[in-house]
This record gives C-alpha cells, sequence and structure tokens, in this order.
C-alpha cells in the first residue's frame, strides 16, 4: 500500500514506522490514524519482522497530539465513537501486538501523541523530548487511554498530577518517574533504538509473543495463569527446543 502520512521501512528483522507529518508537527489525524491500523496489521502478518519501532519524522516532535480541527465540531456520539475506533485501530492493538513496539520519542509527545507512546511496549526518548497530556486545558479528557496507561506507569499520583495540571515534562523527568525506559542525544535516539530492537530481535519470537500477553495482564486477576499456562505453552514449540540444545552446546540459538 502507498502510505500519504506515514514512511514504513524495513532491515533485517526490524520495521519502521514513521508519522510524517512535518508541517503539522505529526499530529494524528483520521488518515494518519488509519495507516497507521494498516502498517499495524501488514507488521503483524509479516513472518520476516520481529520488532517494531514508532517515531516521528525530523527532530522537533514525535506527535504533538491529535489534529484538533478534525473534531472540534463533534457532539458526545461522535466523539466517543471517535476514541473508541482510534483504541481499537490503533492504540490497544499496538499494546496486544504478538511484537515489540518501541517508541523512539524524538521531540514533543503530547497528548494523543504521548497517549501512542505509551500504548508501545517500551519507550526511548530523545533528550529534548517534552512529554504531556494538555487536554483539560481545552476542557477534556485523554480519549486514547491516557487516564489508563499514565497510572499504570507512573502511579496514580503523578499521573492525576500530570493529567490535572496539563503540565509538560522533560525527558529526564519521564525517566525518573518511570514514563521512558531511556534518555539520549537526538542524534544517537534512533541508534540506542535500533540497537535495543535487534537485541530483541535475535531471541525468541513465540517466547516473547506470550510474554507481552502474559505482561499485559499484570495487573489483573488472570496474570498468574497466563503465566503459568503459557510457560507450560513453550515447552512443546520449536523455540524452546532450539533455546535449550543452543545453551547446551554453548552457541546461539537459531530462532
Amino acid at each position: 500500500m502507498a502510505y500519504h502520512n506515514i514512511l514504513l521501512s524495513k532491515e533485517e528483522k526490524i520495521a519502521s514506522i514513521t508519522i510524517n507529518r512535518p508541517e503539522s508537527l505529526n499530529a494524528l489525524n483520521a488518515v494518519t490514524i488509519k495507516e497507521l491500523s494498516i502498517a499495524l496489521d501488514e507488521l503483524e502478518k509479516d513472518t520476516e519482522v520481529r520488532v517494531i519501532i514508532i517515531t516521528g519524522s525530523g527532530e522537533k516532535s514525535f506527535v504533538a497530539g491529535a489534529d484538533i480541527k478534525e473534531f472540534i465540531d463533534f457532539d458526545q456520539e461522535k466523539a466517543e465513537q471517535l476514541a473508541i475506533n482510534g483504541q481499537a485501530s490503533v492504540f490497544n492493538k499496538i499494546e496486544n501486538l504478538s511484537k515489540p513496539v518501541i517508541a523512539a520519542i524524538n521531540g514533543f509527545a503530547l497528548g494523543g501523541g504521548l497517549e501512542l507512546a505509551m500504548s508501545c511496549h517500551i519507550r526511548y526518548a530523545s533528550d529534548n523530548a517534552k512529554l504531556g497530556l494538555p487536554e483539560v486545558t481545552l476542557g477534556l479528557i485523554p480519549g486514547y487511554g491516557g487516564t489508563q496507561r499514565l497510572p499504570k506507569l507512573v502511579g496514580k499520583g503523578l499521573a492525576n498530577e500530570m493529567i490535572f495540571s496539563a503540565k509538560m515534562i522533560s525527558a529526564s523527568r519521564g525517566k525518573e518517574i518511570g514514563l521512558v525506559n531511556e534518555v539520549f542525544p537526538i542524534t544517537e535516539l534512533l541508534i540506542k533504538t535500533k540497537e535495543l530492537a535487534k537485541t530483541i530481535s535475535n531471541n525468541s519470537p513465540m517466547a516473547i509473543s506470550k510474554a507481552i500477553i502474559a505482561t499485559n495482564l499484570s495487573d489483573t486477576d488472570k496474570g498468574f495463569e497466563t503465566e503459568i499456562k503459557s510457560f507450560g505453552e513453550l515447552f512443546e514449540l520449536n523455540d524452546k527446543k532450539e533455546g535449550v540444545s543452543a545453551f547446551l552446546e554453548k552457541r546461539k540459538p537459531n530462532f
């Protein structure tokens, strides 16, 4: 498919999705959401892709939020449908994808942009990144999962502070509170992100897929049960046999 608002590239086992609307600081509009959804479906089916990186074009912005012009006149029904569709087609899809998704936050990650990053499994940020949920300044609240994912990452108190105040925080503060994993100079961000993706891509894709499911259920009463069942199921799969054989033979596994 020919994309207009995103760039999709693949290198060995790693795919990169770049949101490419620099004129609007890579804000999410309906077309971008649709293209992200289609690209994620494509990469989920691509057996050669082990890890996905999501970033924004340029050095100013990851995603500066949703494109407010598109929904300024919505009524309640349309607004709720916007949130339902966005969460189902992109944000929840990323969180539940069978392959790890890493956000490379290269600048502003505000509103829907921070929600996009939070839906990813891992977040690396550049040292110029600014993170925030400014929705209450518009008389709104986050609608793409921000009120649900932020407390799980940083705790309820800090999440409330960020959401109620609408203040932006720095990347270094984001690392302090657990919102981002690591912070790098902007020139090193993609290099370091790809290094991590490469390391992950060499591990068992089946085990990682099971781990994603289990960790996503870690705050529910099904977490331990899922971990135990997945642990057992992996003993019947070739990845476990290859991994154990490689360990005993003192060689790198070939998954």
